[in-house]
């Protein structure tokens, strides 16, 4: 086991005051630290542990459903600094299993906050662990590839444990989390982007939009919403069935599939649904997919997906739109990717590629209206470079057609 202890230079809140928190990754190595958050309460917190490079939007972060089961490490070298508002949240609790950061701010200051990041998490029963070395986390994460790791401040577990812990945990392929993130009912969903909206095409008429929900970012709820869609949020296993007797009858213009954690291939309620949306009906509902989304709908069309090495996770991730050529900075929180190859047999085009690795970031359907994108245009954390394929979609529910291009 390697030891990664903190030097004396170490910034921590109080240090004396709390006991000695840890880090076990599966490769043996321990990082030891102060605790915050959800401290004293005996928590072991076992997860694929994945790093976020964005300077900022932790809160954000904290709360999108993608990073269920995995425990955070941000990059930057300081968190906490402006708090934790009502408002600036992706669901209704904490989704990451844990967080672990360099420096935590002693002191938060941002006229909007209402809380401190640790007593967010302390509320949530989420564990953080600050005053470790988090680019020797990140190192061994790029060098290794993604794995498990083990998180407590549970003094009565000793070093050998923790790390048989993270050893045994359960590998993100295969794990199908979708369940546990997504509504159970429909709901509808009215809530815009009010002061913060940008400047963008409103539609002729209210489209109305069913949103699958496979763990929904708030963020992408209220883009669709700030465009005159009507939005209702359906279950992630609903049957093709009741979604084109909708369409049919005109309770539905268009179909949006959500973001949301774990494997793609293992949400298998979902693709079923979709590849009987994209071949028996005779005219395909227009559909935009996001994230998961975008994997899901390669999977019905017929096409691949794999586990990339260590994931996309920030807010400054290049993407070249391969329709217009121009380069897009983007937020991105994705662990598998879809098979450049495998879109073309599926009767598919590329339209976005992840400039830093080649790896597809946004397909559309040559025959069908359906295109999806791996990165995030709603933002939340990140630029808003990518924000116009909300506009896209809603010009494809107007004509039918599939071009994620601005107008």
């Amino acid at each position: 086991m390697t030891d990664h202890t903190p030097t004396d230079t170490d910034k921590t809140p109080n240090p004396a005051a709390l006991p000695s928190a840890r880090l076990a990754l599966a490769d043996g190595s321990i990082f030891r630290g102060t605790p915050f958050g959800a401290t004293g309460r005996g928590i072991v917190s076992v997860a694929e542990v994945v790093f976020n490079t964005a300077m900022g939007g932790y809160q954000e972060s904290l709360t999108d459903p993608s990073y269920s089961g995995q425990i955070l490490v941000q990059t930057a070298p300081m968190m906490g600094n402006t708090g934790v508002n009502a408002d600036d949240v992706e669901s209704a609790k904490v989704q990451v299993a844990g967080m672990v950061v360099r420096e935590l701010a002693r002191l938060h200051s941002n006229y909007r906050a209402n809380q401190s990041l640790s007593d967010y998490l302390a509320d949530h029963g989420v564990l953080g662990l600050t005053g470790v070395d988090t680019r020797a986390i990140t190192r061994r994460l790029r060098t290794t590839g993604a794995m498990a790791g083990a998180l407590t401040d549970d003094a009565t577990i000793t070093d050998a444990e923790l790390v048989q812990r993270a050893q045994a945990a359960p590998s993100m392929a295969g794990a199908n989390l979708v369940p546990g993130v997504g509504c159970t009912s429909g709901q509808t969903w009215s809530e815009t982007l009010g002061d913060w909206s940008p400047a963008h095409e409103r539609g002729d008429r209210a489209f109305r939009v069913l949103a699958i929900d496979c763990g929904a970012k708030r963020n992408i709820l209220r883009h669709l919403a700030d465009r005159g869609c009507a939005v209702e949020v359906i279950p992630h296993d609903t049957p093709a069935s009741e979604i084109l007797r909708r369409f049919e009858t005109g309770e539905a213009d268009g179909l949006f599939v959500s973001n949301g954690p774990g494997d793609p291939a293992a949400v298998e309620a979902t693709i079923v649904t979709l590849r009987e949306l994209l071949t028996t009906n005779e005219r395909t509902i227009p559909t935009f997919g996001i994230c998961l989304g975008h994997q899901l709908l390669s999977l019905a069309a017929g096409a691949e997906t794999f586990k990339l090495k260590f994931g996309h996770r920030g807010a400054n991730q290049p993407v070249k739109n391969t329709l217009t050529g121009a380069v897009e900075i983007t937020s991105q929180n994705h662990g598998f990717a879809v098979t450049p190859e495998s879109v073309e047999r599926a009767g598919g085009e590329v339209t976005h590629i992840n400039l830093n690795d080649g790896t597809v970031a946004g397909f559309r359907l040559k025959d069908k209206p359906v295109f999806a994108v791996q990165h995030h245009p709603e933002a939340s954390p990140g630029p808003h470079d990518a924000g116009y394929l909300f506009d896209a979609f809603v010009r494809m529910m107007a004509d039918g057609r599939a071009e994620p291009v601005k107008a």
